[in-house]
């Protein structure tokens, strides 16, 4: 392992601790532009996310309606609609990640569609750093970026196809304390967009370091951001389930 990952991990909790931790349940707002183009809200909305640290399994309450729940399975490649009471699965779709071919970035999503990629985003970044550890996830440094006045380490991640995210190569940016400061990808289910995801507002849960503030950008050709387009995450709660 390099000494870059290493730090990282020690700086968010330490993997010992994030050993103990089968789960996690998450209180989230998430607003912005994005959310109205693709035909969902184009106001704030709460979501109360549970995952499993190990397999990539999220639940989150409530959807679309206030007595509907989502689930995504991403090892299936199948995600749910269920009813809050009972637990009846009201709706289903298996091979999910295939529905988004022949969109364009004005293309209405359907209700599972968005589901789909709130349930595989967040449960990246709620398992990021120690995700970066996890077996066939390979990474190596590259070279220091100069931002916001600092000086960022930046890791370059390859992903294996067992793991739903958003695309196979991606880089993250940490300071010299080992905390994330940004992220690149490209969004594959969303046509390939290239995006700069900016983390912020760190907290202590559980143990556990956790960014609060997630702003995500269009990224420009020369790196920087897009302000005018974006995507918004706000933790107010993390505890381990």
């Amino acid at each position: 392992m390099n000494d870059l990952l290493e730090h990282v991990i020690s700086a968010h909790g330490g993997r010992a601790r994030w050993s103990q931790i089968g789960g996690l349940q998450v209180e989230a707002t998430l607003h912005g532009s994005f959310w109205a183009v693709r035909g969902f809200s184009d106001k704030p909305f709460k979501e109360t996310v549970t995952i499993d640290t190990r397999r990539e399994v999220i639940r989150f309450s409530p959807w679309a309606k206030p007595e509907h729940d989502f689930m995504l399975r991403a090892e299936d490649d199948v995600v749910e609609l269920r009813a809050t009471a009972g637990d009846n699965v009201l709706e289903t779709q298996s091979g999910i990640r295939t529905t988004y071919k022949g969109y364009d970035l004005a293309s209405p999503w359907k209700s599972l569609q968005v589901g789909y990629f709130i349930g595989y985003a967040m449960w990246n970044y709620l398992t990021t750093p120690f995700l970066l550890d996890y077996p066939g996830v390979s990474s190596r440094e590259g070279e220091s970026w100069s931002e916001n006045g600092e000086v960022w380490r930046r890791l370059h991640v390859e992903f294996p196809s067992s793991i739903a995210t958003h695309t196979a190569e991606q880089t993250f940016y940490f300071g010299d304390d080992g905390l994330l400061r940004r992220l690149d990808y490209n969004v594959d289910v969303n046509v390939g967009v290239a995006v700069a995801h900016y983390v912020s507002d760190y907290r202590t849960f559980e143990g556990i370091r956790v960014p609060t503030r997630r702003r995500v950008h269009r990224r420009n050709a020369d790196n920087s951001a897009d302000e005018n387009w974006s995507i918004g995450i706000d933790i107010d709660k993390v505890v381990a389930v």
